[in-house]
């Protein structure tokens, strides 16, 4: 895994653009992080990468948003209220996964099992310092 020190907001837009240069059609991101680590944040720095000119928002209350302005489709999830995973599955959420766009999951542990294999996974932590992020990294 790897460990990667974010020291501020610029850094966090740094590393989301650098991220979504990468990324390419049925990509599936997952953030997993405690309240207030910055998970909405860095996806709307993944999906400015991506060129998504929306205004992205948390889709607490909606579970999934799509945006289409973008090189690639961007499909939000935040599942932070989602009590069972087979939720998603009602809502098409494996469709989504490979409709050919980019998935980013927020609170994604809470629906592991339904994550495809090859899921990119970033362990949002506190750091140490004010403003301070320490990412873990699966890739």
């Amino acid at each position: 895994m790897r460990k990667i020190i974010i020291r501020n907001e610029e850094d966090t837009k740094n590393f989301g653009h650098e991220l979504a240069a990468k990324l390419k059609p049925n990509d599936v991101v997952a953030l997993i992080g405690d309240l207030g680590t910055g998970k909405t944040t860095l996806t709307k720095y993944i999906a400015e990468g991506l060129g998504v000119t929306e205004r992205i928002t948390s889709p607490t209350f909606t579970t999934v948003c799509e945006y289409h302005s973008g090189r690639l489709p961007l499909y939000h999830f935040d599942v932070y209220r989602v009590t069972d995973p087979e939720v998603l599955f009602e809502i098409g959420a494996e469709e989504y996964f490979y409709a050919g766009g980019v998935s980013i999951v927020e609170w994604a542990d809470m629906v592991a099992e339904i994550l495809p294999e090859e899921t990119i996974c970033i362990f949002i932590e506190y750091g140490e310092k004010e403003g301070e992020r320490i990412y873990q990294c699966t890739f």
